[in-house]
């Protein structure tokens, strides 16, 4: 569980107010919190806001946005229906990766996120999330669709390894695998197209 100190930032999943990393806080214009709904059975996690998330304030907007929007459709899910959230909140200078220190200042913020929200399975998006919780060296494209346990804020957490959505605009046979990996997310967590349930999940299988 997140301590206080980082909760009085917070409002329900939204971080209202942080200075902890002053390159950051020059950078952004805003914070850039997670949307989708407070109780998503998948939570899918990005490394950082790009310039365009930091002008709109949300996440995975412009062509990656619309890569994710377009297969999500694709496997019979709506974007409405889940929750998209990165592990840093303000927009890094020059869209760099974010730093170990920027990871670890928003750890909190994010750990209280995923508690709130208790998804069923948390997809990562790119090298950097999945590093980022599994803690270790990640090589995205050969582990793609893997799904690990994790603990997260002292609990057991489902983690699905993703390619980033930016990977299908630059290598065009990196579709289906992104594609499967999203049908596979959506499987997992029992969720049908419509946001229902689609019978029991499968994440006792693993």
């Amino acid at each position: 569980m997140a301590n206080t100190d980082s909760l009085e930032n917070m409002d329900g999943l939204e971080v209202t107010a942080c200075e902890r990393c002053p390159e950051l806080c020059e950078s952004r214009s805003r914070i850039v919190n997670g949307v989708g709904p407070d109780d998503a059975a998948v939570l899918f996690l990005g490394e950082a806001p790009g310039a365009q998330e930091d002008e709109e304030g949300e996440p995975f907007v412009g062509r990656s946005g619309d890569v994710l929007t377009e297969e999500l459709r694709n496997v019979g899910l709506d974007r409405e229906t889940v929750r998209i959230t990165n592990c840093v909140r303000c927009r890094p200078p020059d869209n760099r990766n974010p730093r170990k220190e920027e990871l670890a200042n928003c750890r909190e913020y994010l750990e209280r996120e995923i508690d709130l929200v208790d998804p069923e399975v948390i997809v990562t998006l790119g090298k950097v999330p999945a590093e980022h919780l599994l803690d270790r060296s990640v090589a995205v494209t050969k582990e793609t669709g893997n799904v690990e346990e994790v603990r997260i804020a002292g609990e057991p957490r489902r983690v699905m390894l993703c390619l980033h959505p930016a990977a299908t605009l630059y290598d065009r046979s990196q579709r289906e695998p992104f594609e499967e990996t999203l049908a596979e997310a959506a499987s997992l967590a029992g969720v049908r197209g419509d946001g229902g349930e689609s019978g029991q999940s499968r994440l006792g299988d693993f």
